[in-house]
């Protein structure tokens, strides 16, 4: 689908959910220089907004931050709406470079209603280096269910990052992928989510570097990775 180019076309109950979304998506932005993953205008999250009226998805639009703007003049109104091909369809700049790897996701993975991107320091180095970070924290199989794993070198520009993403993780329990000589991408039910995998990648990527400057850090068995992902993201917290 093709959308219009205006809001004004979309459902009233839509509208007022991207006007929700853009707090949240200010807000969060917050959070990346916070926990110290971005530098400068770098890194980005969005948030997918559902089409009430078009239930397969192929309607959605999402909030995104606009490009190269300062971490200190985020605001709501400052935030940008495109579909899912990447077009603009609501704001007054233009949408952040990372938005056709963005869409890409959002497309091909409807489970998806969160994207981030950091640079944020150790795992962009892992990324520097194409490695994995191998599981061998439990924190790593509770969130990651495993490594976290490197996905294809990609030209910023169209949605050939977008593509690694999706190839990457469509294979992998991770909701972060290293895109190599890049940084980290994370993924989430919804933004917020995906600000916490961004976290917890930069955290375990920071731990496994100083382990190895120890020595050879322990695998987890298999066995235990997945009793400590199913008890993570099943059992733990408050439902």
């Amino acid at each position: 689908m093709t959308a219009p180019a205006t809001l004004e076309h979309y459902p009233q109950a839509m509208r007022e959910e991207i006007a929700r979304v853009r707090r949240v998506v200010s807000d969060l932005h917050a959070e990346l220089p916070r926990y110290e993953l971005v530098v400068w205008t770098a890194g980005n999250v969005s948030q997918r907004v559902p089409n009430p009226d078009v239930p397969d998805g192929s309607a959605d639009l999402f909030v995104i931050k606009p490009s190269g703007v300062s971490y200190d003049e985020l605001t709501p109104e400052s935030m940008v709406v495109c579909d899912l091909d990447g077009a603009l369809v609501d704001g007054t700049r233009g949408p952040s470079s990372d938005t056709a790897a963005h869409a890409y996701v959002y497309r091909h993975l409807p489970e998806v209603g969160g994207v981030v991107h950091t640079h944020s320091t150790y795992a962009t180095a892992w990324a520097a280096r194409g490695e994995e970070i191998p599981c061998v924290l439990t924190m790593m199989a509770d969130e990651f269910g495993g490594p976290v794993p490197v996905g294809p070198f990609a030209i910023i520009g169209d949605d050939s990052i977008g593509r690694g993403i999706v190839e990457t993780l469509r294979e992998s329990r991770s909701p972060a992928v290293l895109m190599r000589n890049h940084g980290p991408f994370t993924i989430g039910r919804d933004a917020r989510a995906a600000v916490k995998a961004a976290v917890m990648c930069e955290e375990v990527a920071r731990t496994v570097h100083i382990s190895r400057q120890l020595g050879e850090p322990l695998p987890i068995e298999q066995r235990h990775i997945d009793s400590l992902y199913d008890r993570y993201q099943n059992v733990y917290g408050q439902k």
